[in-house]
């Protein structure tokens, strides 16, 4: 007999990346009494790894619970960013309603509409939190008729229409139900929760049921799966059955070793819990997303929805310059390969392929932000590879026409800039869909582009609009391929030989462009050492030295003076490398070259592309 538990709450916050959803967890773990009234807390204390904590972005959801009354309300942080958006889908199975965050001066964005959509379609109850209403260009009035007008844009139901509305400052711990009342605390914020979400409902005399939402790691007791308890109760030691809607030939009898419960910030152990509950076990290897925990004497696997598909890949590649192994812990292909399968443990979005060569594996993922935080956390372990410039992946219809993803960008600029903003994004293929003004003088600009057009476009993007602009983008859908795109106009300087630069080299070499590597650095022969003027490849010798003769002593060179070079983040390194070069990640430096290095094979690969492709047309 299905029951509903009255004393816990289970929900998600979801919102655009940069909204605050992450302050205002922090805020409803401090104000429910969490933690110790002299305890030091970290802000934005659920962004552990330290990538989160740098870029100020949530990457991983995050499981917290806490105690308002005699209610216990799990509560999980979800990443805002479209390249997460793989997390974002599955964590809102384990929920009954969530809080959507919309920032009181940006308003709806296009990853608001994306995550939205999501909670929507499973009909989850929404509660809108406007957050930041204390910034001095807040607009929270024309705030909530952008978000009406995107539930109806989504088909929401006249239930779902009729949603709360709470008013809130994350950073200064408030929230009221009335934009006229001084907020005091977050209260008003907790109450809806109690009397808008419902409790989650279940049998708890049913045979066992729970879908694995989320899968963590730990070196120590290996996957640990995360989620909600559909039907019945969970003990430890139990005999269990894993089963898994989408794999018909999965039936595998395991036992139940270690079961947590979440309080605040920490996992505690639990001998047993019931429906409703959201909880993690340990102890089982073979444990999948995806996967449902069952009695063995009704094996039913719960429904789950397939994860959105990844656009994007890149051939991550054992290092191979005459520098390799100088730097790095990890440089084997044994050791990437482990490193590389070990992140499917964790991250669903990614696929990981073997190709012809042991040397080479391929990785696609949801976007270059997706993957440029995998390459940042291996170099920070340690591990010494290179990759290549990342490609979208290719779909073909029926008819066998080729179709690739379509992103929506929605674009932010001081009115100024919208004209060169919308040149460069026509010539890469993108269709302006819609251009309003803002207030404050900005011009908002919406297009549909391919992913393609968008590959090395944010830092051009930062220079153009003088750091001045906001690009946010998300996956649209596949469709029919616009066309070839030129990536770079510009060439590159590469340097002629090995050995370590010198200032006379390098003064003769910057006359031919933008150097990215200072005096007294290590180089070798077809390592790219900057970015020419001209849209041709250039060699230089930038470890050249003077000769002497009678007349100069060596001590003239002091003279030379040399223009500070480029230093490329690893970001913007990825985003300017070309599909001819790969880019060389060691825990120390990160390095452009060619993928062939010796001039002459180079020459000679770069005469049978043209002839092959000259071929083809």
């Amino acid at each position: 007999m299905n029951q509903t538990r009255e004393d816990i709450r289970n929900i998600a916050i979801i919102a655009h990346v940069d909204h605050g959803k992450t302050t205002l967890v922090d805020e409803l773990l401090k104000q429910s009494g969490t933690f110790r009234e002299n305890q030091e807390v970290a802000e934005r204390v659920m962004d552990s790894n330290d990538i989160e904590k740098e870029r100020g972005i949530t990457i991983l959801s995050k499981n917290t619970a806490i105690h308002y009354k005699d209610t216990k309300i799990n509560i999980i942080d979800t990443p805002g960013h479209a390249d997460f958006g793989g997390e974002v889908e599955r964590v809102l199975k384990m929920v009954n309603g969530v809080i959507l965050v919309v920032d009181a001066f940006e308003g709806a964005m296009p990853q608001t509409k994306f995550v939205l959509r999501k909670a929507l379609e499973l009909d989850l109850p929404v509660i809108v939190c406007i957050n930041k209403i204390d910034r001095p260009e807040a607009r929270p009035d024309e705030v909530i008729d952008e978000v009406l007008e995107l539930f109806i844009d989504l088909d929401a139901s006249d239930e779902q229409l009729d949603c709360p509305f709470v008013f809130a400052s994350a950073k200064s711990g408030v929230a009221c139900l009335d934009l006229n009342e001084t907020p005091e605390n977050m209260e008003p914020l907790f109450e809806t929760i109690l009397e808008y979400i419902p409790g989650p409902t279940g049998d708890p005399e049913a045979p066992t049921q729970m879908l694995i939402s989320t899968i963590d790691y730990n070196e120590y007791v290996g996957r640990i799966g995360v989620g909600k308890i559909d039907q019945g109760t969970i003990k430890v030691n139990q005999d269990v059955v894993l089963v898994n809607e989408h794999d018909s030939s999965k039936f595998q009898k395991v036992k139940i070793s270690k079961l947590y419960e979440f309080e605040g910030l920490n996992r505690v152990e639990v001998n047993e819990a019931s429906c409703g509950s959201i909880v993690a076990i340990s102890g089982i290897a073979d444990l999948h997303i995806g996967d449902t925990i069952c009695s063995p004497e009704k094996p039913e696997p719960i429904p789950f929805q397939k994860i959105t598909e990844p656009t994007m890949s890149m051939d991550f590649v054992v290092n191979n310059s005459p520098l390799a192994g100088q730097e790095g812990k990890f440089v084997t292909s044994r050791h990437l390969r482990d490193r590389l399968f070990k992140e499917l443990n964790t991250d669903v979005s990614l696929r990981v392929e073997e190709t012809e060569s042991a040397d080479c594996y391929k990785v696609s993922g949801r976007g270059e932000l997706h993957l440029s935080v995998l390459i940042e956390n291996m170099r920070r372990e340690g591990y010494e590879f290179a990759v290549s410039k990342a490609e979208v992946l290719y779909k073909y219809d029926e008819r066998n026409k080729k179709l690739e993803p379509m992103e929506r960008a929605v674009i932010d600029v001081p009115e100024e800039f919208a004209g060169s903003v919308i040149e460069k994004l026509s010539h890469r293929k993108g269709e302006l869909q819609g251009m309003a003004p803002n207030a404050d003088g900005y011009t908002r600009l919406e297009f549909l582009i391919p992913s393609r057009g968008l590959i090395g476009y944010r830092g051009e993007f930062m220079t153009d609009t003088k750091g001045n602009g906001v690009i946010n983008t998300v996956f649209e859908e596949y469709g029919p391929f616009k066309g070839e795109i030129q990536y770079r106009k510009t060439g590159s300087l590469i340097a002629f030989e090995s050995g370590e630069t010198i200032t006379y080299g390098l003064f003769n070499a910057q006359e031919r462009g933008t150097l990215f590597v200072g005096p007294g650095e290590k180089v070798y022969g077809g390592m790219i050492v900057g970015q020419c003027a001209k849209a041709e490849d250039i060699e230089v010798n930038v470890c050249k030295t003077k000769h002497l003769t009678n007349t100069r002593s060596s001590g003239s060179d002091e003279a030379l003076k040399l223009t500070p070079p480029r230093i490329l983040s690893l970001e913007q390194a990825l985003e300017y490398i070309d599909t001819d070069e790969y880019l060389e990640i060691t825990p120390e430096h990160l390095r452009i070259r060619k993928k062939i290095l010796d001039p002459t094979m180079r020459m000679r690969a770069k005469r049978a592309e043209m002839a092959k492709n000259k071929a083809e047309n």
